[in-house]
């Protein structure tokens, strides 16, 4: 069942130039002069429900302005969106009970409150009855292990503490799409692995349809079989398999030395990414790693040990991002 639907979305910002001084402001009165800044140009996608996606991009990319637009938070210039049947620039009651949209750099809780008077105020906004409320608030405090926060004001809680919190928030009201921007930015390695684990677990057992940016590629590669990379346009989307089989042309060749060597020695075998005089990583296309690895350890060098990896998804998303703003 199709949960989000995306034709030919356009969001435009305007905006007046304005020079210094008295002249320049009067004139701007009456000859302002507009700027146009498309933040997301002419986009298409669907998804379905219980898809867990990627949404990819630059910063500037659209990733956000995207991700209010399908909230309602602001109206496109054109194009239409239905997510769950519905228009979300409507902002019909029936919608608003049905999604929920969390923002890492944005606060939903209370600062000055203990935890629980939040969510005692969600249960109240979204009309939730006493025993759903009960029963949504045992399963994730379980879950996400908060019971001993609940009655600790926010502004004490640690940033891992009060993002779980801010889950629990969005998903007391259970709803069936769910938007995550930046969810585990500025965590802990512990806290950020925490998050995903739930969140894995959550689409799973619930089948909610959530759409996920963000900077760490480590969220991405754990989360999401499916990304969207967008720079405006869309610049892909499909499964993050065939994105690594299409876009990744090389692969990472490793060559540790039992003695130091100088660099001069080894650059006749490719293009070297990363030199140490004891290890040294060539980048090779794929067609042809094995030949070099074997022209290496037949040379004269002193080879210890020898990888073949496959190129990291963060530099093949970083190179399609450079791609993309080439053929803007």
């Amino acid at each position: 069942m199709e949960a989000i639907n995306v034709e030919k979305l356009n969001k435009v910002y305007v905006s007046h130039k304005k020079q210094p001084g008295v002249l320049a402001g009067i004139r701007n009165l009456f000859y302002a002069e507009t700027i146009e800044t498309k933040a997301v140009d002419d986009i298409s996608f669907k998804i379905e429900e219980g898809e867990f996606v990627g949404f990819l991009g630059p910063n500037g990319a659209g990733k956000t302005t995207t991700l209010k637009m399908l909230s309602g938070i602001i109206k496109p210039t054109g194009g239409e969106v239905s997510v769950l049947g519905y228009d979300p620039w409507e902002r019909k009651n029936e919608y608003k009970k049905q999604f929920a949209l969390l923002m890492g750099q944005k606060n939903q809780l209370w600062w000055d409150l203990p935890v629980m008077e939040s969510f005692l105020l969600n249960k109240k906004i979204y009309d939730i009855p006493d025993a759903d409320f009960k029963e949504s608030l045992d399963e994730l405090v379980t879950l996400l292990d908060v019971s001993k926060i609940l009655d600790i004001q926010v502004r004490k809680l640690s940033l891992g503490e009060r993002m779980k919190c801010e889950l629990i928030a969005s998903l007391l009201h259970r709803p069936k799409v769910l938007f995550l921007d930046e969810p585990t930015i500025g965590l802990d390695v512990i806290a950020q692995k925490s998050m995903r684990d739930f969140l894995v677990r959550y689409n799973k057992e619930k089948k909610i349809t959530i759409i996920l940016t963000s900077h760490y590629m480590e969220d991405i590669e754990r989360l999401c079989e499916r990304i969207i990379i967008i720079n405006q346009k869309i610049f892909y989307d499909g499964p993050l398999k065939e994105l690594v089989d299409k876009y990744a042309k090389n692969k990472l060749l490793t060559i540790t030395f039992e003695n130091a060597v100088e660099r001069k020695d080894i650059e006749g075998f490719g293009e070297v990414s990363d030199f140490d005089p004891i290890k040294v990583t060539f980048k090779i296309p794929k067609a042809g790693v094995r030949n070099v690895a074997k022209d290496i350890l037949s040379s004269d060098l002193p080879v210890d040990d020898i990888m073949i990896d496959e190129m990291d998804i963060e530099n093949i998303i970083r190179n399609i991002f450079e791609k993309s703003n080439e053929v803007k």
